[in-house]
């Protein structure tokens, strides 16, 4: 069995020293030394004793090289992963027994399988049901055609990254932990999903909730505070009269019991001067952005549009505003989306354009552009122009009255992050009255159960509570 001591280390250098980690180049290398290469993909956030199990076994067979996946290959499937690719890499390259470490630039293997030609693959057998079915039957018949074989050690009872992970998501995170991590997903995804949350309970739904798709899991990027949402929940209108302090308040229970990143809709952002001790602040709690509307006076819904008497600021004052934020904050992760209402007050694409291009100069981290258009054209009108723009920043929207549109059709216009802004709680609330008026017309409880969840499933959103 090849160890440390007899490992001849000089191919592994030079492919250091010229940073190249080709497959091709690794497969010409080994193999002209008669070298058995064994291919052993992981994903590796959190290394436990099963990955070095696996990377024993793959050690009897020859040279392991493995296959790390990428930050955008495991977001592809799962959570963005805590640790970057390079310093998962760090920690791969070493473990005993792994001789070279490649990219596994996305969760399909074949690729990289054939360049390489390994004579073997080592993968756990925990793929052999569930969502890696199908995978695995596409990488046997892969190595079949040069020969190579397929070796699935046991799987190591009691030990998953995955588990680990959510373990430690349990415990909680820190501000600024938390407040890194949009920056970090804007990252590796193509379009973030961020869903609105009012209180604790509907911010645990965003940390939990996961669909899968295929050998994909869909999940929401982050938590999206509306002064809309927040105001209605307490039963207030939204027209600024729930004060930050309230606000702050509702971020703090639910930060209590989420660790995902949270972007938080500040309205006009008030005056400069108060703007910049807001910013301050949300920094301490650990908020990742804040996004502010180029409208002055007193507020009232966009969605009313310019029928409620409602003024767009001058860009002068608002860039100004921007600046000032800007140099208010502390972090260098924390972001300032500017908001533009051109569209929803009929002042048209070209202002809408100039604003962006204002707003960038000015210090803005991101872009939203708004609109209560009923289809997405004037929304994707702005993205053709502002894909010309010479500097870009992030560009997000909600696509409220739109709400036709695919995420696809997003991503394809050059969008980066969509926030679902007022979801959970317009669809809670028919869900309650509905149940309310089941209990009076009724004179109980009964008939109203088949609208409501089993009291068991909402006890397990909750930590503790089972």
């Amino acid at each position: 069995m090849p160890n440390r001591e007899t490992f001849d280390f000089s191919l592994y250098t030079s492919y250091w020293k010229m940073q190249v980690y080709s497959p091709i180049n690794m497969k010409k290398n080994l193999k002209s030394k008669k070298e058995r290469i064994v291919y052993l993909p992981m994903a590796v956030d959190l290394i436990h004793h099963g990955h070095i199990n696996i990377i024993k076994e793959g050690e009897k067979l020859g040279k392991v090289v493995v296959g790390l996946l990428t930050d955008k290959a495991i977001a592809n499937y799962k959570r963005v992963p805590l640790s970057s690719y390079e310093q998962r890499k760090k920690v791969i390259e070493n473990i005993v027994g792994v001789h070279a470490v490649i990219s596994q630039e996305t969760d399909d293997y074949i690729p990289t399988i054939k360049k390489l030609k390994p004579n073997f693959f080592v993968h756990g057998d925990d793929w052999k049901t569930g969502v890696q079915k199908e995978k695995r039957k596409r990488v046997i018949e892969a190595m079949r055609k040069w020969g190579g074989k397929v070796v699935e050690p046991p799987y190591t009872d009691g030990m998953s990254s995955t588990k680990l992970l959510d373990d430690l998501i349990d415990r909680g995170t820190t501000p600024e932990g938390r407040g890194r991590m949009l920056k970090r997903i804007m990252e590796v995804r193509p379009l973030l999903r961020i869903l609105e949350v009012h209180n604790g309970l509907t911010g645990r739904i965003v940390e939990k909730i996961k669909v899968i798709k295929g050998d994909a899991a869909r999940e929401f990027d982050g938590m999206w505070l509306s002064s809309l949402t927040d105001s209605m929940a307490k039963g207030k209108p939204d027209t600024g009269y729930v004060d930050f302090t309230s606000r702050h308040n509702t971020i703090d229970q639910i930060f209590d019991v989420t660790t995902k990143p949270m972007l938080v809709d500040a309205d006009n952002g008030g005056f400069p001067e108060h703007f910049a001790l807001m910013i301050k602040t949300l920094e301490r709690l650990g908020v990742s952005a804040v996004i502010i509307e180029d409208k002055i006076g007193l507020k009232a819904n966009s969605l009313f549009g310019a029928e409620a008497g409602q003024i767009q600021d001058n860009i002068d004052d608002f860039c100004h505003k921007i600046s000032v934020g800007k140099r208010s904050q502390i972090s260098d992760y924390f972001m300032i989306f500017a908001r533009i209402e051109s569209l929803i007050l009929g002042k048209g694409l070209a202002d809408a354009l100039e604003r962006a291009r204002a707003y960038i100069e000015a210090g803005a981290d991101g872009i939203l552009i708004h609109s209560k258009a009923e289809n997405p054209s004037e929304i994707f009108a702005f993205c053709k122009e502002y894909e010309k723009f010479p500097r870009k920043v992030p560009l997000a929207v909600v696509p409220t009255t739109y709400s036709s549109v695919t995420e696809k059709e997003l991503i394809k216009a050059g969008i980066n992050l969509v926030i679902y802004a007022n979801h959970q709680l317009r669809s809670a609330y028919p869900a309650m009255v509905k149940t309310a008026k089941s209990i009076l017309s009724h004179g109980g409880c009964g008939e109203a159960e088949k609208f409501c969840m089993p009291i068991k499933d909402i006890l397990t959103l909750i930590p503790g509570s089972e």
